[in-house]
């Protein structure tokens, strides 16, 4: 049975596990490991093709057969195309713009490796596996690449300038509780607590009475804008008498 692991089809047979990359310029890269481990290269297909390379030992350690199997392949990607009438390197066929960002996790395979993971903008998903060696490269690569470039962008942008920040200290919000509410009449329009009503649920204040009444009537502009924004004043005519009634909005 067949498996995928970091890239490689992975076939095992008790307890030898064959490991095979398949490149596109016609190589093939075959690790087994059964305690020990042996790597070779060849020309498709197996057995009647040429073989390019092959281990002259055996490895005992399997993170240093892991490492020598993933440097064979770096340098069979990189040799001319063994298939019928082609003779380039292998070509890259997958370019698109990276649409959000890059995810990066630990590698889900056997090998000591990271993988990132690019989404496109034309929908497809695409996983890199990089060893260390190769991540290591990648950042010192885009730090270059943000020294260089990105850099000389963020050079030529005018400075920003700093936004003014109004002056609140002076800004009155005006009561908000019904209990505010009294301490702002009492204070500013001199109607004290004797002059007031309040509804059950603290909805409305009504102030009764003279002069208090009249004193809230000639100062009307003044009121509203003492109690704004969370309450409005109106006056209600009574028999005999007005009230002004202050709402909560």
């Amino acid at each position: 049975m067949s498996e995928q692991i970091a890239g490689w089809a992975l076939s095992r047979h008790g307890d030898q596990e064959d490991y095979r990359k398949r490149l596109a310029n016609g190589v093939t890269v075959h690790a087994r490991w059964d305690g020990t481990g042996t790597v070779e290269a060849y020309v498709e297909p197996s057995g009647i093709g040429r073989t390019i390379t092959s281990s002259h030992k055996e490895f005992r350690d399997k993170e240093a057969f892991f490492t020598a199997a993933r440097l064979v392949v770096d340098m069979a990607a990189n040799l001319p195309s063994f298939r019928t009438g082609a003779e380039t390197h292998a070509v890259h066929a997958l370019t698109g713009e990276v649409a959000g960002s890059v995810a990066a996790a630990p590698g889900s395979g056997a090998l000591p490796d990271a993988e990132l993971t690019f989404t496109l903008t034309d929908g497809r998903a695409i996983t890199l596996v990089l060893g260390e060696d190769q991540a290591h490269d990648l950042a010192s690569s885009i730090h270059s690449l943000d020294k260089h470039v990105w850099s000389e962008q963020r050079e030529e942008r005018p400075p920003a300038t700093e936004a003014e920040v109004p002056d609140v200290s002076e800004v009155d919000a005006g009561p908000d509780t019904a209990h505010e509410l009294m301490t702002v009449l009492e204070q500013r329009f001199g109607v004290t607590q004797d002059f007031m009503l309040a509804h059950v649920d603290w909805s409305a204040v009504v102030v009764v009475g003279e002069p208090a009444v009249s004193t809230l009537l000639d100062r009307a502009d003044e009121l509203a804008e003492a109690v704004a924004p969370r309450w409005f004043p109106g006056a209600t005519e009574r028999p005999g008498e007005y009230w002004v009634v202050l709402y909560r909005a």
